[in-house]
């Protein structure tokens, strides 16, 4: 197969992974234009395409998302007069975070480790795999799955015990983050994601390489734009 046609058979995929993150049809067909110049230009590609793909366009949206903001940031105009508006999926009874939220400082972890750790570490810790599930997963064994688990806890700032992983990832920057990270190590393990409806709403259901349930996420979109990503109990998740 050429990689032309490996790049027509992921476009659907690709398409709804950029218009998720930027919330502009226009704007993903121009992540993945880019991506497509980007894939032709490279020597070689690292197999499964898809994987390689996957990080590239989302890799791509999260560049332009910051370069929108640079330039937002840049301009004085008479939006920034009042305070900025309230995050809708706030809880306004829920208390202030500290400044280093656990939102940010679950992105920063997952963006420290290695594909394979991050594959572990999603199973694991926010889809809730058991270690025999999240071993045949990621095809190696469950003592190797034990050692990957061990490695990401010695990278955990919560002083050395595994950092909890928060109920959701609240903002469309982490958000963005958060899928750039996980998503092409999951593919690169085999397992596969689809749009699905989870929790009477949008999300993202995920099966290993020999169709198994595995767990899903649930999305809040807003304006077309992922607002948070949100853990769903396994019940939900199959439901879809």
């Amino acid at each position: 197969m050429s990689r032309s046609e490996e790049f027509d058979a992921v476009r659907p995929l690709l398409f709804s992974l950029a218009h998720r993150i930027l919330g502009s049809a226009g704007d993903a067909q121009d992540a993945i234009e880019e991506t497509r110049l980007r894939y032709e230009s490279a020597p070689a590609v690292p197999a499964p395409a898809t994987a390689f793909l996957s990080a590239e366009v989302v890799r791509v949206s999260w560049e332009t998302l910051r370069a929108a903001r640079s330039r937002q940031d840049e301009y004085a105009g008479p939006w920034f007069a009042g305070p900025p508006p309230a995050d809708p999926f706030q809880d306004p009874d829920r208390p202030p975070e500290p400044a280093e939220s656990l939102s940010t400082a679950a992105v920063l972890l997952l963006e420290r480790l290695s594909p394979l750790e991050r594959a572990v570490f999603v199973l694991r810790e926010i889809l809730g795999c058991d270690i025999a599930r999240t071993a045949s997963a990621v095809g190696c064994s469950e003592a190797a799955c034990h050692q990957l688990a061990a490695s990401v806890t010695a990278r955990s700032d919560a002083g050395g015990e595994a950092l909890p992983w928060p109920g959701y990832v609240a903002g469309a920057d982490h958000s963005a983050r958060l899928l750039a990270a996980i998503v092409p190590a999951l593919l690169r393990v085999g397992v596969t994601m689809r749009p699905a409806d989870v929790a009477a709403g949008p999300g993202a259901a995920f099966h290993d390489h020999h169709g198994t349930f595995l767990g899903a996420l649930a999305l809040d979109v807003l304006d077309g734009r992922i607002q948070a990503v949100r853990r769903v109990p396994e019940a939900a998740g199959e439901a879809a």
